[in-house]
């Protein structure tokens, strides 16, 4: 079976296609996608939201092209890309021709990447209380992310870990994003993260002793 057929959580579909999480639910509120029963998804005994690979498909163009065609043209879009699934492109109008099988191309392409994602990242019994952590080490996966997105320079990170690759960041970053975590995100402190220093920074606009404190 092809990449594009098997199913997703909405959540694997938002890493995969490009699309936000909230943009995901938004297409399947209101009909864009179709969900399908998936017993393999089941968490506490009820099904969860599940999505084909013609449905991340139709994610990526629905978004892709909407600043171009409205809604009941995107529909036919659908319509006529179901009823040839093998070409190539279709047209879209009269001046706008999609490149279905490129769309396609990037999609299997990111599924692929999300494949390696998986691979490389897990949870190892007695390692880290169970957080995911990059295979063969007893790094998390999220600490890195959280370290990235409060503003941590890569090469800083590759310094000082290592073991990792900017190709395995790469992946730790689509991991995360077919991986949110409910509730409240993690400090980096409260995932083992020790603060090795602290410096008074003053901000442009707050000038004198009353300058905010930022910790590195």
């Amino acid at each position: 079976m092809g990449t594009l057929a098997r199913i997703y959580t909405p959540a694997e579909a938002a890493a995969v296609s490009g699309i936000g999480i909230k943009a995901v639910h938004n297409a399947i509120d209101k009909r864009i996608v179709d969900t399908v029963p998936s017993t393999a998804r089941r968490i506490g005994g009820v099904v969860r939201r599940a999505l084909t690979g013609e449905d991340l498909l139709r994610l990526k163009l629905w978004y892709g092209v909407g600043a171009t065609l409205p809604a009941d043209r995107r529909y036919r879009l659908f319509e006529e890309i179901k009823a040839a699934p093998r070409a190539k492109t279709v047209r879209a109008d009269d001046l706008l021709i999609v490149d279905v099988a490129e769309a396609r191309k990037q999609l299997k392409a990111r599924i692929v990447d999300l494949d390696e994602a998986e691979a490389a990242i897990g949870r190892v019994k007695g390692v880290m209380g169970g957080e995911p952590v990059f295979k063969g080490t007893r790094i998390p996966v999220r600490m890195i992310t959280t370290m990235l997105a409060q503003g941590a320079d890569e090469a800083e990170v590759l310094e000082g870990y290592p073991k990792l690759t900017p190709r395995v960041i790469e992946l730790a970053r689509m991991w995360v994003a077919a991986h949110p975590v409910r509730g409240r995100p993690k400090k980096l402190v409260e995932q083992g993260v020790k603060i090795k220093s602290s410096k008074r920074v003053v901000l442009k606009g707050d000038p004198g002793p009353s300058a905010r404190s930022r910790r590195v």
